[in-house]
């Protein structure tokens, strides 16, 4: 069988020959239509992206002939006039076929995006890794469509490495995977899931100190890189093992690995949130580069569908409007029409998405009136992609997930500022509602203000939603807000 070697050394073999695919411009036409996937490339694109800036005179001829060597090697078998099976023609340019199996990279993606039980999950993504043999496509790293072909498959590898990491502490390998863990944390300090992975793996392996240790390295390594706190994960993490809570030990059943990855993997999980629908997403954001970034988050992530992008506010009413989604993920400041004036109007609409709003700052105004607007809260866009997705399942699930370092900043900046057009007071509403109301603006879901108050998750709902209505509120977001502005919590209380 042909198989394509495109995850490190570029190569391609047949049963156990390496093939010779020619020069270096020759192997990166064969290479740009890996990267493709199975999709026809134009001729005109081909030539752009072999030779950027000033191609030859005799591009298309070279092409030409590039395509016509490669497929004596690929197929050496095939008679002088047989149409070619593997790297065909398809106007207006060429398109490789083969099998997911047959593509390193192909295979390596689908396992990657492919969920299961820990056992089976352990196994792919062992085997997934394995094929790497250094730096994808580094020898055409020279070329802009490789550079961002790698880092794309490169983020992919990250996710591999933490979701193995993942089944096998839910399968009892904790004392295996901390040295792996150590070095992957050390590699990549900013990703939060990787100091999540390590803490668990040292409290796990008995080692508490060392992860009580990890968890304040990575809150260093933030500030200091940042200027951020850790986030709402870690927090939570620290403040269950300085308690060691009961649920950080070993699982005595097995539980599934499609559990989001920015959630500690051994917490008790609702059956309502192991089933969560899958979530139909809007990208809106003026920048190509924050959108394929975004792109590939999603992609990577089961049970997540991007159905629409836009660059700005204009385009994201329409686009919304024409897809219908679930949530939309969309940055504050845009040309044409902002992002906070698109909020406003989508959230109009009768039967609006949730929306979340991502920033580079934290301190501006447009921030709090996006809240007062009903967005489901904010994200800095130097989050980890777990902390997005994360944020993204929260305001799926009702809850308002608003990134730790820019709530502090925000409701102690503008907090207690009069406006006309403040959410009304909160006469009427008796002890038990102001104390809902408190651990709300706390940032508490609706399961962790249940195990406070030692109440049912149900009950912690219809009270929300009840709070909302006697409010004139339609988001949880809104409801923090006022309890700001009430006066009925101060922002130095955000943090206890």
């Amino acid at each position: 069988m042909l198989t394509f070697r495109a995850l490190g050394p570029f190569q391609a073999r047949h049963g156990e020959t390496s093939l010779d695919l020619g020069g270096q411009r020759q192997m990166a036409v064969l290479a740009r239509l890996l990267v493709a996937g199975g999709r026809a490339v134009p001729v005109t694109m081909l030539i752009d992206e072999l030779w950027p800036g000033e191609p030859p005179a005799q591009a298309l001829s070279t092409i030409q002939g590039y395509v016509s060597r490669l497929r004596r090697a690929l197929e050496p078998g095939r008679a002088p006039r047989e149409e070619a099976e593997v790297l065909v023609s398809a106007p207006p340019g060429y398109a490789l076929r083969a099998s997911p199996g047959q593509v390193d990279a192909w295979s390596f993606e689908s396992a990657v995006k492919t969920g299961g039980e820990p056992a089976e999950v352990w196994r792919r993504l062992d085997a997934a890794l394995a094929l790497w043999r250094g730096p994808a496509l580094a020898e055409f790293s020279d070329l802009p469509w490789a550079a961002s072909e790698a880092g794309r498959l490169e983020e992919l590898r990250l996710i591999a490495v933490e979701r193995r990491a993942d089944a096998g502490l839910l399968l009892g390998h904790s004392g295996a995977l901390v040295a792996d863990l150590e070095a992957h944390a050390s590699a990549h300090p900013l990703r939060e899931e990787a100091w999540r992975l390590l803490a668990l793996a040292l409290y796990r392996n008995g080692r508490q100190g060392d992860a009580l240790g990890a968890l304040r390295r990575a809150r260093v390594m933030l500030r200091d890189e940042l200027g951020l706190d850790l986030g709402a994960t870690l927090q939570r993490l620290e403040s269950d093992m300085l308690a060691q809570a009961v649920h950080l030990d070993p699982p005595a059943g097995t539980v599934r690995a499609t559990v989001p990855a920015t959630e500690p993997a051994a917490r008790a999980t609702p059956a309502e949130e192991r089933s969560l629908p899958g979530l139909r997403i809007v990208v809106v954001d003026d920048q190509a580069l924050v959108r394929t970034g975004l792109r590939v988050v999603l992609d990577s992530e089961p049970g997540f569908e991007l159905v629409g992008e836009a660059e700005n506010g204009e385009q994201a009413i329409a686009v919304v409007r024409e897809t219908s989604p679930d949530l939309v993920l969309m940055d504050i400041q845009m040309p044409r029409l902002d992002g906070l004036t698109a909020a406003r109007r989508i959230l109009a609409d009768k039967t609006p998405p949730k929306v979340v709003m991502m920033t580079t700052f934290g301190t501006d105004d447009n921030l709090y009136a996006a809240l007062r607007a009903g967005v489901s809260g904010f994200v800095l866009k130097t989050s980890a992609p777990e902390q997005l997705i994360t944020a993204m399942r929260a305001a799926q699930a009702g809850d308002a997930l608003i990134d730790p370092a820019v709530t502090t900043r925000l409701i102690a900046a503008f907090a207690g500022r009069t406006d006309p057009s403040a959410p009304p007071g909160l006469a009427g509403l008796g002890d038990a509602d102001l104390d809902l109301m408190k651990l709300v603006a706390r940032g508490l879901t609706n399961r962790q203000i249940a195990t406070t108050l030692a109440v049912p998750e149900g009950a912690v709902s219809r009270s929300v939603v009840r709070l909302l209505d006697h409010l004139g509120l339609f988001d949880r977001a809104q409801l923090v807000v006022t309890a700001y502005e009430s006066g009925l919590v101060n922002p130095g209380d955000v943090a206890r």
